[in-house]
């Protein structure tokens, strides 16, 4: 029997636990968006300049690049 009541003290201390958590998500704001997440994806992205395009385009290809310079000066010599 003195199990039992020892068993119902430690349910309502974890239920406590719990309520507390909750309160401070709440409080803190963790639930205040929970719309946006969900549609995120169908967003439009914010278009990039032209500057930033090119830049990427570069950084992409920019080892490319550099072996079509040396085959073409490969090319060349021979």
């Amino acid at each position: 029997m003195s199990a039992l009541f020892v068993l119902i003290a430690i349910s309502l201390l974890v239920a406590l636990g719990f309520l507390l958590a909750f309160l401070w998500a709440t409080n803190s704001g963790q639930y205040e968006d929970d719309y946006t997440p969900s549609v995120r994806m169908l967003f439009e992205d914010k278009p990039i300049s032209d500057d930033t395009y090119r830049n990427l385009n570069y950084e992409k290809g920019a080892s490319k690049n550099i072996k079509d310079k040396k085959n073409t000066q490969h090319n060349k010599s021979n």
